[in-house]
Formats: C-alpha cells, structure tokens, sequence
C-alpha cells in the first residue's frame, strides 16, 4: 500500500517487468556477485537449526491469519504457501472472538519475554510473539468495533507509539510554503495550482517510468543482490482508497495495482520505482522470501498480514529506500536532467518544485494528527477533510480520498512517515557511509525485524 500516484496511462507500462524489460533482459537474468558493496545479508554462522516445536506454532500462525481473513478483505495481504492451508481457513467457521483466543493461546506457547538478542533464533520468537499479539487485538477489534483507539491501535497493532504532536508545530512550516507560494487563495489550493505545472502529460507516461524504474533498479542492484527471477507487472484500477497497492505473489513476483483517478506529478515516477519496487516492497518481499522462507523454511514468512507490526518496516523502508537510492540532491538532478525531457516539461523550475516538496514532506506527520483525531470521534468526516487541506496541502480530491483511507486502515497512517523515521535512524545510526547504510538496509530487509527489535 503506498502513497503514489499514477495516471491511466500507466497502462502502457505492462511490458516494463522488472528482469523483462528489452533493454535490460540479459542483464537482469545474471546474478549480481557479492561484493564489498553487495555483503551477504546474514552471516553463515547466525544460521539458526530448525526447532519443530517453533516451526508448528509458524504453521499454526499462518492458518489463523488466514482464517481471520475471512472477516476482513483487507487483512491478508499476500500468502503463497500451501493451497491446502488457504482452504482450510477459508471453510473454518470461527468467529473473530474465537480467532482471538486462538491467538492468545498461542502466545502463551511462547515465553512470557524474550530477552533482546541480536541471533535469529531470539528475533523469530520476537516476529511471531509480536505478531500474534497483533493477531489479537484485531480480531478483538472486528469483534467490538468501540475497541478503536488510533494510541492503542498504534502500539497494538504496530510495535511502536508514534509521537503525539499538536498542529501548532507546522505553523513555521505553513509560513515557509506561504513564502514559497505567495497569494490570497487558500494555501492548498495554490499547492494544487502549483503542482499542475509537474502533471506528465499521459502520452510521455511511458517514457518517463520507463526511465525511472530503470534507474531504481540499477542503484539497488548495485547494493543488492536480488533473485535471479524477480519480476513485477504494473495494471491500473479505479475508486480505491489507496494510490498504489503492490501484492507480493510468490516467487520474486509482484503485482503493483495503480489507483487512477488522481493525477500524477514528476516526482511520482521515482516515487513509484522506489517505493513500489526498488529498493522497497517488491525487494523487500523478495528478500525475506529467499532468506527466511527458502532457506530456513519459516513458513510465517509466506503470509503477510497487513495489520501487523511487519508493516511499519516494509512501509517505513519503501519509504526510506527513495532517499537512500538517490541520496541529496541526485533525485531532483536525475528528474531534471533525464525525467523533465522526456515528460516535455520545463527543467528550470525543478529547484523551487522540491523546495515545495520538501516542505510538504515536513508536514506529513500532521496526517497522524488528523487521523487520530478522527479515529477518535473527536472531528467528523467533513472537517478531516478540511484539516487534511489545512495542515497537509492536500487537494480537496487528495483530502477526501485520504479519509476514506483513514476508514479503512486506520492507524496504519502512521507507517510512512514515522516508519521512515524509524527504519532511518536504525539504517543511519553508526553507518557513516552510503556503502555502510546499504549494508544495514539489506539485512533488515533480509532479516525477523520489527519495530521494537530494531535496536537489539
């Protein structure tokens, strides 16, 4: 799930599969050998012997995510392990009550506390005692809908307690985009205007995504080494509450679903192939299905249930692998020099374009404000609308969708943005060099990791 947002003519996108595109087949079926900039993931002597008793509580796990799906279309995310399971589950006639106490019951097959540890072993009985915790308090909440807190969901639901901040603290922020947009119109409308000037025209959609997952990919694989199989296709859908949604299929293949009622800007073509692909969701699912799937046979790897601590990592590195494939100034340099030309648009504004960006970027946390307090029956629909607008330059067409995305998910609101947060400062604490925090984020893209195991 991720916030890009992409026009009709992504259509014509199809045949840009990532290992399929003409231009770059032969290079993309060779695997990239290790190198000092390309290390293992994971060192030889932390491979962890299997332990039945944890294996058939991973298997137990799976079934029960699944079977909780049958209450909530959104909840199973991807699955591709045995067919047999999803069957199971979906002719199990539980209720979410009953899904409840399954999962607490399996949580007290784990020990009350695991003691922080760097090894494997001491992380997979974190995932899975983290994650059924999760488990829990979802089926609770499908069980009691007045169970909803966007504070205790947050930390329920995704390992973490997100800052709680008031709309005073972007006041100095509004100022700078006052400055930078001068006016009397309300200042999300001249957002709005302004951004028009960025729309790619839908006939160079084509060439300028083209170019820019190209790229992506290019600066991952020189840190990353991907399976030689991996590949995505892209397809347009319409009136969902998400821009972009990327389903992970199994086998280093994903779908990237793109929501086009909204138009799409320049800087969403890095966007998308860094969020959507590289070096985010498909490499992320990519990686942890070589690693703990294939090579250790952790089956809870082969079910990603959206709702859970596991989210805020793969949306919190999506986010942060845009920054770190093109660190600085080289995103606004790449768009610039290659991006701008082939979308028929003007280069000499691309400057003050990020300027804007980079302040609405700093007033992304006030979503979490909005979203709380909506989720909080403290503000109705109408007026987080226009609080969205306010604090947040979203368009009105932006703003309304983006609620709709709050009735859906959430709490879940909070992955981008302090999940960026997070996965940055674990990346960058004591990795001094690009080379350094490319190390780091291929392990944890590679590694049982969540939020509150970062730092162990």
């Amino acid at each position: 799930m991720k916030n890009i947002i992409i026009s009709t003519a992504i259509g014509l996108l199809l045949s840009v599969q990532a290992g399929c595109d003409s231009r770059n087949t032969e290079d993309a079926r060779k695997p990239t050998a290790p190198d000092a900039s390309s290390p293992s993931t994971e060192p030889a002597d932390e491979r962890p012997e299997n332990d039945p008793a944890l294996d058939q509580l991973a298997e137990d796990y799976v079934r029960l995510v699944l079977t909780l799906g049958n209450h909530d279309k959104s909840y199973v995310d991807a699955y591709y392990g045995p067919a047999a399971w999803k069957a199971e589950a979906e002719a199990d006639q539980a209720t979410p009550a009953e899904l409840a106490s399954r999962a607490e019951s399996l949580l007290a097959k784990l020990p009350r506390t695991v003691e922080p540890a760097g090894d494997l072993q001491a992380l997979r009985q974190h995932y899975l005692k983290t994650q059924l915790g999760a488990v829990a308090y979802h089926a609770h909440h499908i069980a009691d809908a007045s169970y909803r807190n966007f504070q205790r969901e947050a930390k329920a639901l995704y390992d973490t307690e997100p800052p709680v901040q008031r709309y005073a603290e972007f006041e100095p922020v509004l100022a700078e985009l006052e400055q930078e947009l001068p006016g009397s119109e309300p200042l999300h409308l001249r957002v709005q205007t302004f951004q028009q000037q960025y729309r790619i025209p839908e006939d160079k959609l084509d060439a300028v995504f083209n170019a820019a997952i190209d790229e992506c990919k290019k600066r991952t694989k020189a840190h990353i080494q991907l399976p030689d199989s991996e590949s995505f296709r892209l397809e347009t859908v319409q009136d969902k509450p998400w821009s972009g949604y990327n389903w992970y299929q199994g086998s280093a293949h994903s779908l990237i679903q793109i929501n086009t009622e909204l138009p799409i800007y320049i800087d969403r073509a890095v966007d998308l192939g860094c969020h959507e692909g590289y070096p985010g969701h498909h490499t992320y699912n990519a990686l942890l299905e070589q690693k703990l799937v294939r090579d250790h046979g952790w089956v809870e790897y082969s079910v990603y249930p959206l709702f859970s601590p596991q989210s805020l990592i793969a949306e919190g590195s999506a986010n942060y692998g845009i920054d770190l494939a093109f660190p600085d100034e080289e995103k606004t340099r790449f768009e610039r020099e290659t991006l701008y030309p082939l979308a028929g648009l003007d280069p000499a504004g691309a400057e003050k374009y990020q300027r804007v960006l980079n302040l609405l970027a700093k007033l992304k946390f006030a979503e979490n404000i909005v979203a709380r307090e909506y989720i909080d029956r403290e503000i109705d629909r109408d007026e987080a609308i226009a609080r969205f607008q306010k604090y947040t330059g979203m368009s009105p067409e932006k703003a309304a969708q983006r609620v709709r995305f709050v009735d859906t998910y959430g709490a879940y609101v909070i992955n981008y943005n302090w999940g960026k947060q997070l996965v940055q400062d674990y990346v960058e604490q004591g990795a001094d060099s690009p080379q350094e925090r490319w190390q780091k984020f291929s392990r944890l893209l590679s590694s049982p990791r969540l939020p509150s195991s970062l730092n162990w």
